[in-house]
């Protein structure tokens, strides 16, 4: 009797023992070397006998907290240079970083300065006056800096990536609000409070207006750091007040749901945020806390979340760049490990790095306190585009981790020395599927063992490899 190639096909599939998903594991991997960039290979779910493994237990029943994002902060600098492209070029760029194809990248969540930051070619707010002036009312308020690069792009990113979450952040407030009448330094005056709550105010409806929704803002960018061009201080106890007296009551008024993020500073001051947090009338307009690292430990985010579990934690800056040691290129595995992996593991629902794109002088920046040495995600000349560091280290998680997926139970080494560990962090995606990020920064391959209910399989990470495994 023969058969219609249907039935023979049907058949076949029937006897199979077992599908192709059941029976492999999906590993992307980028090597210390680079010769390999998130180089796909399959694995079967099989166990080499090793009694030198390193088990890693995944935990599907014990779940953390849920993910917004990853990405990067598209700096007034980095949007000129995408929007100064060649239209084909820009579109190819745009949708590899923030597309979800195949060859894709996945950036999640983008940060945006409020204003210029220090990865400007120029200083500007959106009321600028001369000097002497003041501008109460914010009859001069206008976005038309930000309309020349920041928001055609952001249009664009928006129509490859509709769901894509934003977080915007001040540098300073205009000068003449400030105390020192400068854009550098300087805190806000008492007496412009509510105008400069109202000017925020003024900025996320005007986005909004533009077909760009902010999903989160901060207060200040650095509130401790008076050294940027911009900056401006904001001790904890004038954010407190800020937030409960002028800047809470105006986005409530305003009918906005934008989710207002504590501190946006480095890990050694855990206690900024938990100072705000123990005012209820200021803590009831805060969502959480963003953090930084070049300072401190990331395990502050644990501290905050231990005293206000109930509040969110933000990883919302950290410089990553191309770095030397002993003659060898700084590997993926070094920021993974201790930017993803750390502030995954300590509570955060997003990484975000600084800054997308530079120029290939590692500008534009501005003078007298931008940033000399902050070299891009991506580095651009015209057309050309250079794929740097931190571009793999954030793609190794936005690739595969979207937004809604929720972060699982995973056995780990000590995360806090993640120079000479094996470190990983896992998560269940809304689709059910699963994912294992692991780095190892050790000088030696490692043999793994992955446990995850009725799915094991083995393999080895070399020395200084990232892995990213889905199931």
């Amino acid at each position: 009797m023969r058969l219609r190639p249907a039935i023979r096909l049907a058949l076949s599939l029937a006897l199979s023992p077992i599908t192709l998903h059941a029976q492999h594991v999906d590993v992307w991997r980028t090597n210390a070397d680079r010769s390999e960039l998130l180089t796909h290979q399959r694995l079967a779910k099989t166990v080499a006998p090793d009694a030198a493994a390193t088990t890693i237990t995944v935990d599907d029943s014990k779940a953390m907290q849920p993910i917004e994002g990853f990405g990067f902060a598209m700096t007034g600098g980095s949007a000129q240079l995408i929007h100064h492209m060649s239209p084909a070029a820009r579109h190819k760029l745009l949708k590899e970083l923030f597309g979800t194809g195949k060859d894709d990248m996945g950036v999640s969540y983008l940060r945006l300065s409020i204003g210029a930051s220090d990865m400007n070619d120029h200083v500007y707010t959106y009321d600028d006056l001369q000097p002497g002036q003041t501008d109460p009312d914010l009859a001069h308020f206008s976005l038309g800096e930000d309309e020349k690069d920041v928001v055609p792009v952001m249009k664009e990113v928006l129509a490859i990536s509709p769901h894509l979450h934003i977080l915007a952040s001040p540098w300073t407030a205009p000068a003449w609000m400030k105390t020192n009448d400068a854009v550098k330094g300087g805190t806000l005056k008492p007496e412009f409070a509510t105008t400069y709550a109202a000017y925020l105010v003024r900025y996320l409806k005007a986005m909004q207006a533009h077909g760009i929704p902010i999903d989160a803002i901060t207060m200040q960018n650095e509130p401790l750091n008076p050294k940027n061009t911009p900056s401006l201080v904001f001790e904890a106890d004038q954010e407190g007040t800020f937030l409960r007296d002028a800047f809470g009551p105006a986005l409530k008024q305003a009918g906005l749901k934008t989710k207002v993020v504590l501190f946006d500073h480095n890990c050694n001051h855990p206690d900024y945020p938990i100072t705000i947090l123990k005012d209820p009338k200021a803590a009831q307009y805060a969502a959480g806390s963003g953090f930084h690292l070049y300072e401190g430990e990331i395990s502050a985010l644990t501290e905050v979340h231990e005293a206000f579990p109930d509040k969110a934690l933000y990883f919302t800056e950290q410089m990553v760049i191309e770095e030397i040691h002993d003659g060898k290129q700084r590997p993926v595995s070094d920021p993974t490990a201790r930017v993803v992996i750390g502030a995954m593991r300590n509570w955060s629902k997003t990484v975000l790095l600084w800054n997308l794109a530079a120029d290939e002088h590692l500008g534009p920046h501005t003078d007298n306190g931008g940033c000399p040495v902050c070299q891009g995600a991506i580095t651009i000349e015209g057309d050309k585009v250079s794929r740097n560091i931190a571009l793999y280290t954030i793609a190794h998680a936005s690739k595969f981790v979207p937004a809604g997926s929720t972060r699982i139970a995973s056995t780990e080494d000590d995360t806090t020395k993640h120079e000479s560990s094996l470190s990983n962090v896992a998560w269940r995606r809304p689709d059910g599927k699963h994912v294992l990020l692991v780095a190892n920064n050790t000088k030696e391959s490692k043999p793994i063992k992955v446990e995850a209910g009725p799915n094991t399989f083995s393999t080895t990470i070399t020395a200084g490899e990232t892995a990213t495994f889905l199931w």
